[in-house]
Order: C-alpha cells, then sequence, then structure tokens
C-alpha cells in the first residue's frame, strides 16, 4: 500500500516513514509545499497523511484543491493544530479524520485503518473476497485451510488485489500500490511475489488475466 506523508518536520517524517515501511506500505514522502499539490494530484496512493503547516503552503488549501478536483483520496491530517475550529474545518473540508501531534504511532496506524475500513465499506479489521481473508491489523492470510503472515511487499500486494475483488489490476497498477517514488523495481519482481504467494497457498488464489493483469476472485 502507498502511502503520501505531507510532512515538512524532518525529525517525525522519517519516524513515519520507517514506522510505516515497517508495516509494510512504500511511503512518498514531501516536506515543501511547492511539491504538496503535484503529490496530491498524482495519484496512486491509498491514503494522504497531511501536515497543516507546510512550507509556502497551506494545508487547508491544498485539501480543498484537491476536493474541488474531485479527487477522492483518504485525507488524515495529523498537526499541532488542536483547536475546534480548526478541526472542524478539516473535516468541514474533506479530510476523513483529524489526529493532533504528539500522538502515538499506534493510534495512527489504527486511525489509518479506520479510514480505509470505512472507506471500504467495512466495520472490521478483514478484507474477505470468496476464501480469501487478509486481517489488515495483523497481515495474516487465511486461504484454503492456510494460515500465514504475509511479508511486507506481499500483504502489499494482496491487499490491493483485495480492495476490489474481480477487477483486473495491471503490472503497472500493482507496482504503483506497492512501490513508491525513486523506488528501483525489477521487471520480473510482481511476478516473483505472485510465485512466492502461489507456492504457499496454492496457484488459485490469484488470476492471471493473458494480457491484463491479475485478480482474486469475488467468491
Amino acid at each position: 500500500m502507498r502511502v503520501l506523508l505531507l510532512e515538512d518536520d524532518l525529525m517525525i517524517g522519517e519516524g513515519l516513514s520507517r514506522t510505516l515501511a515497517e508495516e509494510g506500505m512504500s511511503v512518498d514522502w514531501v516536506r515543501h509545499g511547492s511539491e504538496a499539490e503535484a503529490a496530491l494530484l498524482d495519484g496512486g496512493h491509498a491514503i494522504v497523511l497531511l501536515d497543516l503547516g507546510l512550507p509556502d503552503a497551506e494545508g487547508f488549501d491544498l485539501l480543498k484543491t484537491v476536493r474541488n478536483r474531485g479527487i477522492d483520496v483518504p485525507v488524515l491530517i495529523i498537526t499541532a493544530r488542536d483547536g475546534l475550529d480548526h478541526r472542524v474545518t478539516g473535516l468541514d473540508l474533506g479530510a476523513d479524520d483529524y489526529l493532533v501531534k504528539p500522538f502515538e504511532t499506534r493510534e495512527l496506524l489504527a486511525r489509518m485503518r479506520a479510514v480505509l475500513r470505512r472507506r471500504a465499506g467495512s466495520a472490521t479489521s478483514r478484507l474477505v473476497a470468496g476464501a480469501i481473508e487478509l486481517n489488515t491489523e495483523t497481515h495474516e492470510l487465511s486461504y484454503a485451510d492456510i494460515v500465514q503472515v504475509l511479508p511486507a511487499r506481499e500483504y502489499a500486494l494482496l491487499h490491493a488485489l483485495m480492495e476490489r475483488p474481480g477487477r483486473i489490476l495491471s503490472r503497472s497498477e500493482v507496482e504503483g500500490r506497492i512501490y513508491g517514488w525513486g523506488e528501483e523495481v525489477e521487471s520480473n519482481a510482481v511476478d516473483a511475489l505472485i510465485y512466492s504467494i502461489r507456492r504457499k497457498f496454492g496457484k488459485a488464489i490469484i488470476f492471471n488475466v493473458r494480457g491484463a493483469g491479475w485478480m482474486v476472485a469475488k467468491s
């Protein structure tokens, strides 16, 4: 899962990038307002973590621009601004949640999961597609009486496919969901991940649609 982090503080940005990477996410980190709008409009991110106080940009303005352009990517505001008016403004402009600094990493991760669950129309930390069940909190995959915790990249790939069961994701779409900016992606990287997942759970867990990409079945 790709995350866009808009955060100017070096220490916070480095810490969050490291923590999210340990959770199996690819993080695109932007520190300046001049880059932030382009990053938001670029697309391909599952969720945006938005600090309101970027240099040369106001976070509320960025959020308003994104929503006015019809971009509905989930946005979680992370900020030191703790006033009620700020919280109300952020939510009214289209943020999905608002978290005040300082915060515990566990709470941030839980808020992110909750935002993504709401967007997916789910009340639990589980993605289900037919006989496949993926726990988004523990990264545990259950299929064909086999239960295993997936490594970070394999989890990211299954998460991308299971967000919309029955929809085909092309190679470029899969790569865009699990690799961040500047990461060198080998030509067979996705194939290697799929091979590893099939070796553990069986070939039928992921369907290959020749010339189009991959999918998991709805039922």
